[in-house]
């Protein structure tokens, strides 16, 4: 072990590790994670596991026992995006395993930092259909960043220093490891690798000086550009780099659904969320610029609406990405940088030229100032985005507020106004339900002094409702806002618009008291169903020291606008009655 590894563990009060000591595989990649400064571990325990569980008693970790195995990976993944830190996970063998695929498909599609271990049985035993035998590796290959079966404990360290290495470099990922019950139960001399190398990985794109020379000069010439930036900021910890050249350069900023809360929403750069249910002046921003910048965006279907054709008509692009697989992959692009946007954003600003764009922004403030999100209000008749409102203003912004999918998902990307990195989790690229309230407890677990709301859904929540027992059990002060309409809220929209009012299977009338149900949990629950009483209950919630729901049932016919019609584009967007 390496002397600043010893100063590590003696600084951050780990156990002391012994090398060379015959251990278990399951005490290797215990010893593995204090290796990596892993501190809370996510998950539920079955027979291939046994062995990892029998060495975590009484161990150095916080273990925090889900009641579901998605619970355990959504609340991993709140945990990661919420700190920038691999959030780690165990599952067994079979369902154990299976149940983790949806989040790490979740953590697949948004970029994030997961180390998901699950159990296996012996290998003597693969390939017979053995008692919950499934073929975990093979079912994740493609929504993992890479998938490890570990054939031979001596191998066991080597993988593990590895798979956190690849989940957190480059374009950060989800990475599964496999242990077989026969590899955790042998035996072999402890060791640990001081450094990964891994033959074809690049695990750093910095930018050359021409790529940095050629995005300056195309940005220079423009006098019409925007800003686009990704869920990329975030990862790469670029809001100062980006906060700083866009001031310098005068360049207005859009964020991106994952990159919300990457650039001040409250600045007068700011031109908030673009797309399908996007801001009015976000979208004819794009329509109407003359170089559009991406900076860690992927140009998804959400904000081409599929017509990449169409998409930016007047505009050349600027793509930087860490990635290079993105670079011309949905757009045709001008100049591409492949590269991490934070080093390739700190060597652009001393060399940046302020753009000729006063009257590009006056124009911005102008249709900012005339089509703002709004909505109409009606009495004492709780609407959804006043809901959201209340919590951003009685917040001041300063929550970090999770969300599951659907029509809570919109408002609250447009209604609250993110000002920090890591303030906004949600599910961008699968749209998974039930990832809300997980994440939200595994981000108060990684923040246990900050305020964290987790704004659900009625039909959402109900899918990891039962978490509910971990709040109440270790007493995480999450703040469950339930945006309750009784029903599948964007479903009913496009049924609404789309299907000639048909709604089909779209009823949630029969979903539980979820007052009484967070009460059986032993959970304070609240109910507000005018604005007056949701100022009154939801002020009681945040005085509250531990874990609320509170029930807000607000009108079941309203809908999310502006928006974009699937296959239109970004110039026939719907405003809506008003």
């Amino acid at each position: 072990m390496s002397v600043e590894m010893a100063e590590l563990q003696k600084k951050n009060g780990m156990p002391p590790i012994q090398f060379g000591e015959e251990v278990t595989g399951a005490e290797t990649l215990l010893r593995c994670l204090i290796l990596e400064q892993v501190e809370y571990i996510f998950g539920y325990p079955g027979g291939a596991v046994l062995p990892i569980y029998d060495s975590l008693y009484g161990s150095y970790f916080k273990h925090i026992l889900t009641r579901h195995e998605q619970g355990a990976i959504h609340a991993a993944d709140g945990y990661a995006r919420a700190t920038g830190k691999p959030g780690v996970c165990i599952a067994t063998s079979g369902p154990g395993a299976t149940n983790l695929v949806t989040g790490i498909a979740t953590a697949q599609m948004d970029s994030v930092p997961l180390v998901c271990i699950t159990g296996n049985v012996a290998q003597s035993l693969i390939g017979t259909d053995a008692f919950q035998e499934a073929n975990i590796t093979g079912i994740t290959i493609p929504i993992t960043k890479h998938s490890y079966f570990v054939r031979d404990i001596r191998d066991l360290p080597r993988i593990v220093k590895e798979a956190f290495h690849i989940a957190t470099t480059g374009r950060p990922g989800p990475v599964l490891i496999d242990i077989p019950k026969d590899v955790a139960n042998a035996t072999a001399p402890f060791t640990y690798p001081d450094k990964v190398e891994i033959r074809g990985y690049r695990d750093t794109l910095v930018p050359t000086d021409e790529e940095v020379q050629a995005f300056v000069t195309a940005i220079g010439e423009a006098k019409r550009p925007v800003i686009l930036a990704g869920g990329g900021i975030i990862a790469s910890k670029a809001e100062a780099e980006l906060l700083a050249f866009a001031e310098k350069a005068r360049i207005p900023v859009i964020n991106t659904f994952m990159g919300l809360g990457g650039f001040p929403g409250t600045h007068e750069l700011a031109l908030a969320m673009p797309g399908m249910h996007g801001n009015y002046t976000a979208n004819q921003a794009l329509l109407n610029a003359d170089c559009v910048i991406g900076l860690g965006a992927r140009f998804d279907d959400r904000i081409t609406m599929g017509r990449t054709k169409e998409f930016a008509p007047k505009a050349r692009i600027v793509h930087v990405d860490i990635d290079p697989a993105e670079l011309g992959k949905n757009v045709e692009t001008a100049v591409t940088v492949a590269g991490d946007v934070k080093s390739t954003l700190a060597k652009a600003i001393p060399v940046a030229r302020t753009c000729d764009s006063e009257a590009w922004i006056s124009q911005l403030k102008e249709w900012q100032a005339q089509y703002p999100y709004k909505y109409k209000k009606d009495g004492d008749v709780l609407k959804p985005q006043a809901v959201i409102e209340l919590l951003y203003s009685s917040t001041d912004g300063e929550a970090i507020v999770t969300t599951d999918v659907g029509q809570h998902q919109m408002w609250t990307a447009q209604y609250y106004k993110f000002k920090h990195p890591r303030s906004f989790i949600s599910s961008g690229g699968l749209g998974t339900m039930g990832f809300g309230f997980p994440a939200a407890i595994g981000a108060q677990i990684a923040h246990p002094d900050r305020t964290v709301i987790s704004v659900v859904g009625d039909g959402g929540f109900q899918m990891t409702n039962q978490e509910l027992a971990i709040v109440s059990q270790y007493n995480i002060p999450v703040k469950v806002a339930i945006v309750n309409n009784q029903c599948l809220g964007m479903v009913r929209q496009w049924q609404e618009l789309f299907y000639d009012n048909r709604y089909s299977q779209i009823d949630l009338t029969c979903s539980p008291d979820f007052v009484k149900l967070a009460e059986a949990y032993g959970v304070k629950g609240l109910r507000a169903t005018t604005p007056e009483e949701a100022e009154a209950v939801w002020a009681e919630a945040l005085k509250h020291d531990g874990p609320v729901v509170v029930d807000f049932r607000v009108a079941q016919e309203e809908n999310v606008y502006p928006m974009v019609a699937s296959g239109d584009t970004l110039d026939q967007m719907e405003l809506g009655d008003d």
